[in-house]
């Protein structure tokens, strides 16, 4: 029996030795998930503190931002998008196709879904039903380690600029029509776009068999000139400029004449430049200075 005791004894102090260990194990699991729970609260904190600072973000910004999930659900927007969007606190969830808005666009969904699939910028221009124009850009939306979790929609007002450019560019159409003088209004491919009543009088030519054509291509060949050709490609891409350029050329229904070409780049819109060209015949002067 005594054996016995000493067997069990030595049993129980095993038993003691290994919940001593647990014990040990145990706090130092404690220990680890305090300072877990302090990071997830400090982490907590963070988010927090980002989340109040977007909301207050978005509250500020004065602009129409809305930002939607992969599947082109609302996540969040700004005040100034619930009027022109028609959008209300509880479509935060809703499909952005379904939302009535007030702008005549009806394929937003496609230039979102566009947007994200080709991870490529967009941006146009759309006009509200009552007539304000709105640059509409759309960009996707980035996580912290740059992948693509959706896109952000927003909306700037450039309805003061567009009628300004409208009326700048009715002004312009009108001088350069009523000028007396020949010019043409050439794409960045040297393509006619807009010619004046000067020109279709001078050199006896109509409007559907120049617009459209290549200036080098206008009839026999006048205008094919290498140098000039260099000239006029240089003006869209290096902004230069062509100035007092002579051509002398026997030229269908004028004969022997000695034309003044000035070029110079315009942007009758921001991003989209032409050239505009004038051509002064200068053959009497010329004849003039040789006599």
């Amino acid at each position: 029996m005594n054996e016995e005791v000493l067997s069990a004894n030595e049993e129980l102090q095993s038993t003691n030795e290994e919940l001593e260990t647990a014990k040990e194990e145990l706090q130092s699991t404690n220990e680890e998930l305090t300072t877990l729970n302090e990071e997830m609260q400090n982490r907590n904190a963070e988010l927090s503190s980002v989340n109040s600072d977007l909301l207050n973000l978005l509250d500020t910004v004065d602009l129409p931002v809305v930002m939607v999930s992969m599947d082109l659900r609302i996540r969040r927007f700004t005040p100034p998008a619930q009027k022109l969007l028609n959008l209300q606190p509880s479509d935060v969830g809703r499909r952005l196709g379904e939302i009535r808005t007030n702008l005549d666009l009806e394929d937003i969904e496609a230039v979102v879904r566009e947007t994200i699939d080709g991870m490529c910028p967009q941006e146009r221009e759309v006009r509200e039903r009552d007539g304000a124009w709105y640059a509409l850009r759309v960009r996707p939306y980035k996580t912290w380690d740059s992948k693509i979790s959706g896109a952000v929609i927003s909306l700037q007002d450039i309805d003061t600029l567009k009628r300004r450019l409208e009326q700048t560019r009715e002004y312009a159409d009108r001088l350069i029509e009523n000028s007396q003088g020949c010019i043409l209004l050439l794409d960045d491919k040297l393509r006619i776009t807009a010619a004046n009543r000067a020109f279709y009088r001078t050199f006896g030519v109509l409007a559907h068999d120049t617009e459209g054509c290549r200036i080098y291509d206008l009839g026999n060949g006048q205008w094919n000139v290498e140098d000039l050709r260099n000239l006029l490609e240089g003006i869209v891409p290096r902004n230069a400029q062509v100035s007092d350029y002579e051509v002398r050329h026997n030229f269908p229904n004028l004969g022997a004449r000695t034309m003044l070409l000035n070029a110079r780049r315009v942007e009758l819109q921001p991003g989209l430049p032409f050239i505009l060209l004038a051509i002064e015949d200068v053959s009497e002067r010329s004849r003039e200075g040789a006599a």
